[in-house]
């Protein structure tokens, strides 16, 4: 028996406790309702995703093909937009997220208006985007189930015994638009106090993979901008151990955290790291620092100077009062960071690069599974990179490595139209492609995601309409480029009123008020004319 068909009898028994005081109760109503209201907490969803995540990464373990992938969103509506999409197109979320990126909320959901990304938005944005999300894709849960109970009301008025069949099966097995959110902590915003606090908001607003940086959380920057300035092992440690409490107490026992490090980019530190011996922790943070050796004689007012081997070594200190790191140094300090975040709580890695190559990526990794085998990526296909440049030119530099001649390319060119037919280009196009594909199998990501692109999708979007509308193609930009796309690509926000649930909302009505119930869908809704006969080419024009 299906969960539909059990609470239908559950209410039914219900019922006829109660007496006739519940005669005008449907019982089958009731049963459409809890169907289409699954989740009634954002725990219950952080618990159903975090499940999922597990599941997945284990899947990937043993196939490095079944990668996930995931786009930022900015709004509940954008995020409900893709699911329904990917429903739509794939017939499965199956390995599918959400990203909610802080570069977006600083940027889009401020009460200050756009901000640059170093966590200067308020914090409770975080919380309230996860909140708005999972709202919006309950609302498509509720909207897509509501059209298969009219289907199938439809079916039994008509008697159509193999449709009302066909249609409950879709019911039973319905796959919900819920799926995992990866979700940007930034540096914590604040002590690790603040990021606990943080992190229950949430969670309990249906986070169940949080992902934190190793930045100072006062200096944070973007992870594509300079100026980025970490903190000692120790410090980051304390804020992985800060959000696993967090999931604990709630008792999302599996919650997941994503620890990223801004290594590879960040060449200052705030601080010394506290050591005790030759090559602990702290020793080894320290030794990535850009010194002078110096004796005595040479110590200045106010220098801070750290011992090893015997020696005493001086800092390079900015006027900012910042440590400066040697150049060269920040792949190893990825790798030690990697480790040391796995070694201490954190489930999946993101190493933040300067451009995307499966090589140096892959570098990094194996040597971070030579101490973890099983470590995994999340890694950010970013907006912020010219991908198109970066590949070509990395075709460009294969050609020549391989003796080729090149010299019908200009490297510092290669972005330009000129090029887009030739051989270099097209390579370089279907190594885009593959690179998802081709970066899980050599390189341990585990999840692609695009931190932005619906910030750049919503640009230009507007743009295209925005050209034609306003100079000389007036309505028909909208028409042609809209409207007429959504009708024929079966796009649900044609019928706008139904994707606000007005016709969700009409069923409730009907349930509350019977025939009473004064309903939006009738005759004179203007949204029937998106009806399938309106749409239909052998349709006649009433007289």
């Amino acid at each position: 028996m299906t969960v539909y068909q059990k609470d239908i009898e559950a209410i039914e028994a219900l019922k006829q406790q109660v007496g006739s005081s519940w005669d005008a109760i449907n019982p089958e109503s009731v049963a459409r309702m809890r169907a289409q209201n699954r989740f009634k907490t954002g725990l219950e969803i952080a618990q159903y995703t975090a499940d999922i995540m597990r599941k997945d990464m284990g899947e990937y373990d043993a196939d490095s093909s079944v990668y996930t992938q995931s786009l930022g969103v900015w709004h509940g509506f954008i995020g409900q937009q893709k699911m329904i999409s990917i429903k739509k197109h794939l017939k499965t979320t199956n390995k599918r997220y959400l990203y909610l990126s802080g570069w977006m909320v600083a940027a889009l959901r401020s009460a200050f208006g756009p901000l640059p990304d170093q966590s200067m938005h308020e914090k409770t944005a975080v919380p309230a985007l996860v909140e708005e999300l999972y709202t919006f894709l309950r609302q498509a849960d509720a909207r897509e189930l509501d059209l298969l109970f009219t289907g199938l009301d439809n079916a039994r008025t008509v008697g159509d015994d193999l449709t009302v069949a066909a249609i409950q099966t879709q019911i039973d097995n319905f796959e919900t638009h819920i799926v995992p959110i990866i979700a940007d902590i930034d540096a914590g915003f604040g002590n690790p106090e603040a990021t606990y606090l943080l992190a229950k908001k949430m969670i309990e607003a249906g986070a169940c993979a949080i992902q934190i940086e190793n930045q100072v959380s006062d200096e944070k920057q973007c992870g594509h901008q300079d100026g980025k300035v970490t903190v000692p092992h120790e410090d980051f440690i304390a804020k992985i151990n800060a959000v696993r409490y967090a999931f604990l107490e709630l008792g999302i026992e599996n919650g997941i955290i994503v620890s990223r490090t801004d290594s590879l980019g960040a060449g200052l530190t705030q601080k010394l790291a506290v050591t005790n011996e030759p090559g602990d922790l702290g020793d080894q943070y320290n030794s990535f620092l850009d010194v002078d050796e110096i004796t005595e004689a040479d110590l200045g007012n106010g220098d801070v100077v750290i011992k090893r081997d015997g020696k005493l070594l001086r800092p390079k200190r900015l006027a900012s009062n910042l440590f400066q790191f040697r150049a060269g140094t920040g792949e190893a300090r990825c790798v030690l960071d990697s480790i040391t975040s796995l070694q201490n709580g954190a489930d999946l890695l993101w190493i933040e690069t300067e451009k995307p190559h499966i090589g140096q990526i892959a570098a990094m990794m194996n040597e971070v599974r030579k101490e973890i085998p099983n470590a995994k990526l999340v890694y950010n296909n970013s907006p912020s990179f010219n991908w198109t440049l970066n590949f070509r030119q990395q075709a460009y530099d294969a050609l020549l490595a391989e003796g080729r001649d090149v010299s019908a390319y200009d490297r510092a060119k290669l972005m330009s139209v000129d090029y887009d037919e030739t051989e270099l280009a097209l390579n370089a196009d279907e190594k885009i492609r593959t690179f998802q594909r081709d970066s899980s199998a050599e390189a341990g990501i585990f999840h692609h995601l695009i931190t932005l692109p619906t910030y750049h999708t919503a640009a230009l979007s507007t743009d295209d309409l925005a050209k034609g509308y306003f100079a000389d193609q007036g309505m028909l930009a909208y028409v042609k480029g809209v409207q007429r796309r959504e009708i024929r690509e079966g796009i649900a926000t044609v019928k706008h009123q139904n994707m606000s649930g007005s016709d969700l909302g009409d069923n409730h009505k009907e349930y509350f008020a019977g025939d009473a119930a004064l309903k939006a869908g009738g005759v004179n809704n203007t949204s029937n004319q998106f009806d399938e006969p309106a749409l239909s080419s052998h349709s006649q024009p009433s007289h």
